[in-house]
């Protein structure tokens, strides 16, 4: 089997399984910010644990008792400059809570769709995917995955691809932290807008307002067209966390339905 190993354990999340399974139990323990009977999708920030992984979990609650066969998980590229959506020769992911599959329904779908490539180079490093997993591993333990790196596309490109990918018993979970490196209340006003705007479905998302832009106004696109709701689940920042003021990283989760 052709594993890609966990690449950020250690830095953004702990490396020690136990370590890891009690720091996210404990945050998937806190209750349950509101009630949905009906979860499309998730939206959910990707930076280290210390800092937004709470924020994270307020989401991720959501899913309990819920059922998904598989999960479409689209977080933007970091590490390598990419043009369409990247897919890997990889069987399975691994975290130190163990291994997810591949999910092979979609892997043969996507073969049919030009805006996805194969690039294991897009996956290697990428830690916008990543840190999803031990999430998902401990609250739907039994889904297999379809990961995408979202490179540059239009709103308008990716939504199609979601369309052909997506169904009734597919999870989709986009991976995005909001403004970067400003200070605390000029970050708190820019970031509040760009709530305004995902819940609203707006698709004309920018780098400077959310770095999973691309992915973001790609399956917004799709959410408008489906006619789902958004609602945001918790707003938090760096500096409210476990950060300094001067310079914050927004980040925030959301509800689709």
């Amino acid at each position: 089997m052709n594993v890609r190993p966990a690449a950020v354990a250690g830095m953004f999340y702990p490396a020690s399984t136990t370590a890891l399974k009690h720091l996210v139990t404990d945050l998937l323990n806190e209750p349950l910010p509101i009630e949905v009977p009906a979860v499309k999708a998730l939206i959910a920030p990707h930076a280290g644990y210390r800092y937004s992984g709470s924020v994270a979990a307020s989401a991720y609650r959501l899913l309990a008792g819920k059922t998904f066969q598989r999960v479409l998980l689209l977080g933007p590229a970091h590490r390598v400059a990419l043009r369409g959506l990247a897919a890997s020769n990889f069987d399975a992911f691994e975290t130190p809570l163990g291994i997810v599959p591949i999910d092979r329904t979609l892997r043969d779908r996507s073969k049919k769709i030009p805006l996805i490539k194969i690039r294991d180079d897009a996956h290697e490093d990428e830690h916008s995917l990543e840190v999803q997993l031990p999430f998902l591993q401990t609250i739907l333990p039994d889904v297999t995955i379809f990961p995408l790196v979202v490179g540059q596309c239009s709103a308008e490109e990716l939504a199609g691809a979601i369309e052909q990918l997506s169904d009734e018993q597919t999870l989709l979970l986009l991976s995005s932290d909001l403004s970067h490196y400003l200070p605390y209340d000029e970050a708190v006003e820019v970031d509040e807008h760009t709530i305004e705007k995902i819940e609203a479905a707006e698709q004309q998302m920018r780098g400077n307002e959310a770095c999973g832009a691309y992915p973001l106004n790609g399956f917004l696109r799709f959410a408008h067209q489906h006619h789902w709701q958004i609602h945001c689940v918790d707003y938090r920042n760096s500096g409210d966390t476990a950060g300094k003021r001067d310079h914050v990283v927004g980040y925030a989760s959301f509800v689709v339905h």
